[in-house]
């Protein structure tokens, strides 16, 4: 059977790309998807176990920042459309080493823009029939305050410009058309490889669109993050370190919801169009520790709270922005998406893979893959 569209997804090795990969993968047989990934301390091909052997995926690890080898990728199979999402992405590792992020992320995915501008524009088509999507974050519009009316205490309910009521800790959202306020290297890169996948559709008419997402929880998540980290530690009862008082809020979103989103978006978005994607779904930080522990001592047959001494404060983080959140009423008048979870059904789910895949979590955390893959593709 000839593959109807050929697809290259960046990072689908890791948290995000891997649930994009395996739902293209499952959805769209006649789909050839490539899943290039440099496999990075985040990349794990573990995470697509159940899907290495379909015969419409491919792995190819390379960098991004490969522009030569990512332009004879796409010239060789005939690529037609690319979502990348491959990206550093914690804020804590960018505080420390910008120049990785800006390296990857900047110029990464400027390399991937140039292959693909260089192999479409070769074509008789030219850009008839590509797509170059790009997948980006809530961080680089900034902070908002925790306003809220007058006379009552956050969260409180409140309709955001869908007509949706929701719990939230201020009057105001992230909507597509504020200004970018980056306050991390992290999200300073992001928001600059944002500038340049725009330009290159005003500058080229290359056929791009960008998506900005708030905080992804679920399966194969990289234990460097906030939730996988917590329900770790609270298995094998270890700290949970809390930035400043755990005041600040995040809006969060179930993976497989975002990897739906995704799919709408790459095939019915309107080019050169940013769309935001959220769960209109806000927390503090200290309050979903203390859900992860109640959940955590349930499943494990502990008395509920029973862990909540773990919780530990330690000195907040720089530039820690108070809160995120988004709205996502565009896509969901424009492209009928909305979330299929709440965030108490989800976080269940979540718990319970994470306590159920030990050995994935033993894996990652000891970072024997990594040694693993090193070896597998040494000289390639």
């Amino acid at each position: 059977m000839q593959n109807k569209r050929t697809l290259i997804i960046t990072g689908g090795a890791g948290f995000i790309g891997s649930h994009v990969v395996r739902l293209f993968v499952n959805k769209y047989p006649d789909y050839r998807i490539i899943n290039l990934d440099k496999l990075t301390y985040a990349g794990n091909l573990a995470n697509l176990r159940d899907i290495e052997d379909r015969p419409n995926y491919r792995f190819v690890r390379m960098d991004i920042c490969d522009f030569e080898g990512v332009l004879k990728l796409m010239q060789d199979e005939h690529v037609d459309g690319i979502i990348h999402l491959a990206a550093e992405s914690h804020v804590d590792r960018s505080i420390k080493d910008p120049f990785t992020f800006a390296q990857t992320n900047v110029m990464g995915t400027l390399s991937l823009l140039q292959a693909a501008k260089a192999y479409w524009e070769s074509l008789p088509e030219k850009y008839e029939g590509k797509r170059f999507y790009h997948i980006s974050t809530d961080e680089v519009y900034g902070a908002l305050e925790m306003t809220h009316p007058e006379g009552i205490e956050p969260p409180f309910t409140t309709k955001a410009s869908s007509g949706e009521h929701h719990l939230a800790y201020g009057e105001k959202f992230f909507t597509e058309d504020l200004k970018y306020q980056p306050h991390s290297p992290y999200s300073a890169a992001k928001a600059s490889s944002d500038h340049f996948v725009r330009a290159f559709h005003d500058t080229f008419g290359m056929p791009t669109i960008v998506t900005n997402c708030s905080n992804n929880y679920g399966p194969y998540q990289f234990p460097e993050k906030l939730i996988p980290l917590f329900i770790n530690n609270i298995r094998h009862r270890k700290p949970l370190p809390v930035y400043g008082k755990g005041e600040n809020v995040r809006d969060w979103l179930y993976v497989e919801d975002h990897a739906r989103a995704i799919d709408v978006i790459f095939h019915e978005g309107k080019i050169a169009e940013t769309y935001n994607i959220g769960g209109f779904n806000e927390w503090k930080n200290i309050d979903i520790i203390k859900v992860l522990i109640n959940t955590v001592d349930r499943l494990l047959g502990r008395a509920e709270g029973e862990d909540m001494d773990l919780i530990t404060y330690v000195t907040d983080r720089a530039g820690h922005d108070l809160r995120y959140a988004i709205d996502s009423s565009k896509l969901q008048k424009e492209l009928g998406w909305e979330p299929s979870l709440q965030f108490e059904e989800g976080i269940e789910k979540t718990v319970r893979w994470y306590l159920d895949n030990q050995a994935w979590m033993d894996n990652v955390t000891s970072g024997d893959y990594q040694k693993y893959y090193d070896e597998m593709y040494k000289g390639r």
